[in-house]
């Protein structure tokens, strides 16, 4: 099959992924051993991240074949604020453009008192077989 994308993307294509801050997303909750690691009952970084790649990923969905996905390959964010367990949380992704096989978006994260993230993050477009034997060559478990 082609790796070629079916169409192409419109500068400023907006995706968001909307979410309820749970107890499992907190910085507490990343650590298994809370009796040496001490983290803050709030919305941890590498979650916020997690959403924000979720809409970016949604952004490039339409040019997806289906024997094709979108990986991320690289991530620049800043965590502006904190968050806590039950707020509506906003992640948006806006593409801003394509370098070389790389589709950038800008991403922010939002909760109901304002911006707690953003940053910029790229995506590939990979096919999924390729994709997991490479993963199976390093060992992976399935």
């Amino acid at each position: 099959m082609s790796t070629s994308t079916n169409n192409s993307l419109e500068l400023n294509t907006t995706r968001t992924y909307d979410l309820i801050v749970q107890p499992s997303d907190l910085a507490s909750a990343i650590s298994s051993n809370a009796k040496i690691d001490k983290f803050p009952r709030v919305l941890t970084a590498s979650r916020m991240v997690a959403f924000m790649e979720i809409a970016a990923a949604r952004v490039v969905q339409p040019l997806l074949s289906p024997c094709q996905l979108s990986v991320g390959t690289s991530i620049n964010i800043t965590h502006s604020a904190p968050t806590p367990a039950g707020a509506k949380v906003t992640a948006e992704a806006r593409y801003i453009g394509q370098r070389g096989k790389l589709y950038e978006s800008e991403v922010i994260a939002k909760d109901e008192a304002g911006e707690v993230g953003r940053g910029s993050h790229e995506r590939a477009i990979v096919e999924i077989a390729r994709l997991e034997n490479g993963a199976k060559k390093r060992g992976a478990s399935q």
